[in-house]
């Protein structure tokens, strides 16, 4: 287990168990979540015994038995920057040698990071780089975290904040729920990393029990589903975890999570050339949901992204034209859409295209 594994109460059973006052802990947590210290050398607000104590508990060794300066379990082992330089995708090395992909995307007044839930996924959705790559591990919660203190240490150095997070990376956050809400937990805390929970945006292909668990939350998180389709043949063509959770059990448990936080859900919808771009599939998506307005108001929101290509899919993206047709088409049934905005294609960073081709 690593430092970033421990939630606040366990940091102050550590401590406890040292024998140093329960103050500790909160020293250590502002350390790590305000300060973004990585080294046990950096807290120099504790005794040096208690700086030991972290080294030989939560500290890492080389192979030459050489404590090194980081808590980390997370080894970044290539970084690639876009064209534009808004996109920084970065492959990390895991303790055990699996690697994950996490990205930092500049917009004009946010820094975004879509990050990893998991090595791989199970889900296999066909368009998607991670599902092509199948399923390798779950993340642990600190695993989670570290890919958001990472990049905000490199924001930090350039005096800005991560303002918005995504779990929309490699895995599916439902099928690691337990992790997932645990790292975002930590990261809302307002005495530690202070993001608050309306900059979060979980992502899920449709696990319908855990959107059922997530509706009981009473949380802030925003929620978004990945549909891609508004009939069963075809999503459970392109998602194949519509056969086990079809449309109509799925927006079920969409309702269910809208009547229960009175939020707006949103939808992801990856344009497909031929595909998932008709005007019956624009007809079809907005008879389903129809079912959100709510006491006079929609609580569900369209995002469309023109499909990212890759290599093990055949599939095109749709036109901006046909893209803007499809939004038109919504957009007179009253539902709320977006084209959203590309970034990192080039650089195999954008929506579907993470992966690992490494990992063993």
């Amino acid at each position: 287990m690593s430092l970033y594994d421990l939630s606040f109460d366990e940091l102050i059973a550590q401590v406890s168990d040292w024998e140093e006052p329960n103050y500790r802990a909160m020293q250590i947590w502002e350390g790590v979540y305000r300060q973004l210290w990585l080294s046990p050398v950096e807290f120099t607000n504790l005794p040096k015994s208690l700086r030991g104590k972290l080294t030989d508990v939560y500290g890492q060794y080389t192979s030459g038995n050489t404590i090194t300066t980081s808590f980390s379990n997370l080894k970044p082992i290539k970084e690639i920057t876009s064209s534009d330089g808004e996109t920084l995708k970065t492959l990390f090395s895991l303790s055990d040698g699996r690697q994950v992909e996490a990205v930092l995307m500049r917009y004009a007044k946010r820094r975004t990071l879509c990050i990893s839930t998991q090595a791989g996924c199970a889900m296999g959705c066909v368009f998607c780089a991670t599902g092509q790559m199948g399923f390798k591990r779950h993340l642990s919660s600190g695993e989670i975290i570290e890919q958001v203190l990472y990049y905000a240490r490199i924001l930090r150095h350039q005096n800005e904040q991560v303002t918005n997070v995504v779990l929309m990376g490699m895995g599916e956050p439902f099928h690691n729920y337990d992790a997932t809400m645990a790292a975002i937990k930590r990261l809302n805390d307002p005495q530690g990393f202070n993001l608050g929970a309306r900059r979060f945006t979980i992502s899920t292909a449709g696990l319908v029990p855990g959107i059922r668990r997530f509706s009981t939350e009473q949380s802030q998180v925003n929620l978004a589903i990945s549909l891609h389709a508004a009939d069963d043949q075809l999503r459970s063509q392109l998602l194949p975890v519509n056969k086990r959770y079809p449309l109509d059990a799925l927006f079920a448990a969409c309702m269910e999570y809208v009547m229960a936080s009175r939020r707006r859900i949103s939808f992801e919808w990856a344009l497909i050339e031929g595909v998932n771009d008709t005007p019956e599939q624009a007809r079809l998506l907005a008879q389903r949901l129809a079912q959100f307005r709510i006491n006079g108001s929609i609580l569900c929101h369209v995002n469309l992204i023109l499909l990212n290509p890759t290599q093990k899919y055949s599939g095109r993206a749709s036109t901006q034209n046909t893209a803007l047709t499809f939004r038109q088409h919504l957009e007179q049934a009253g539902i709320p859409c977006t084209i959203r905005l590309r970034r990192g294609i080039e650089i195999q960073a954008g929506c579907g295209q993470l992966a690992a081709a490494n990992n063993p």
